[in-house]
């Protein structure tokens, strides 16, 4: 659905205004729906409200005026604190109500959450943790991996529709989550080889800017190399080492749970575990380079598209 495209009246919930929830929701104001948000730090709300969005009181005051309510927050304690705790959206929630929660968590916790608010509220829980980052949700080209009742799946396809271009129901509730816990290993274990491999042309005297051009070119191509290569390059990082290692530990669970090994898995671990001891909360996946590197490898910008 494109900007202006509204194909309902329904007003939206939104709770989670950080660096891509605050996107995502100003596409949904873009896109014609009526809105109405809560954030902890009230400054991010007034933001929004400014592009004609309400600001709600407290969580369950959004719920009781919108029928679907999307989260964008930091980890499952926060998910639960939002719609659980007190004042929080199920408090408010109408019975046949829906959650959308574009956080990434883990699978048991979104399992529960979905079990709970169908026994207290009669309500319906859509995992739909996202990949893009801040710059695919501000283009509208976010993909999501859903999971939950494909009946109340479809009831919002329209709305989410408004800030991604892929939307994947992959089945029962938590199993997004599952699919983005995949999703991750990929993405850190690329920008984890991707350090190594720029460091290791510098170390051996070749222009790591001409060999990321080169690149571009061959089967060594990627999301990854294309957002973060230049960040490497310039020594210049954004995001959250902490998410990244919150992620990686989800996907460890997964394979303990499932007898799945994953030592590559945990080696991503390891490495940002290391960052965080060494006090690098604030490097996003990237980062790693900082293992290698203190400094830029070359003289070029760092791109500002990055992804989770």
């Amino acid at each position: 659905m494109s900007a202006g495209a509204n194909a309902t009246n329904e007003l939206i919930g939104w709770i989670g205004l950080g660096a891509i929830g605050a996107p995502m929701a100003q596409r949904v104001a873009q896109a014609g729906w009526p809105l109405q948000v809560w954030n902890r730090d009230r400054a991010k709300a007034e933001a929004l409200a400014m592009q004609g969005a309400s600001v709600a009181t407290t969580p369950a005051a959004l719920a009781r005026e919108a029928g679907i309510v999307c989260l964008c927050v930091t980890d499952a304690a926060a998910v639960e604190q939002v719609v659980f705790g007190p004042e929080g959206a199920a408090a408010g929630l109408a019975p046949g109500g829906i959650v959308i929660d574009h956080s990434t968590i883990a699978p048991d916790a979104t399992r529960a959450f979905a079990a709970r608010l169908l026994a207290e509220r009669g309500g319906h829980w859509i995992d739909a943790p996202v990949s893009g980052g801040p710059a695919g949700a501000r283009e509208g080209r976010l993909t999501v991996f859903a999971g939950g009742d494909a009946a109340a799946l479809a009831r919002v396809q329209p709305l989410l529709q408004a800030y991604a271009a892929r939307i994947t129901h992959l089945g029962a509730a938590g199993s997004g989550q599952i699919g983005k816990a995949c999703n991750q290993l990929v993405s850190f274990g690329t920008a984890a080889v991707l350090a190594e491999a720029l460091h290791l042309a510098q170390r051996q005297g070749l222009d790591a800017a001409a060999l990321v051009q080169a690149m571009q070119a061959g089967f060594a191509d990627s999301a990854v190399l294309r957002h973060y290569a230049g960040a490497m390059l310039a020594g210049v990082y954004s995001g959250s080492t902490l998410n990244a290692l919150k992620d990686t530990e989800i996907a460890l669970a997964l394979g303990r749970e499932a007898t799945a090994p994953l030592p590559m898995a945990e080696l991503l671990a390891t490495l940002y575990r290391q960052l965080v001891a060494q006090g690098h909360t604030r490097l996003g996946m990237a980062g790693v380079m900082r293992l290698y590197v203190e400094g830029p490898l070359a003289d070029v910008p760092a791109l500002d598209r990055q992804l989770p």
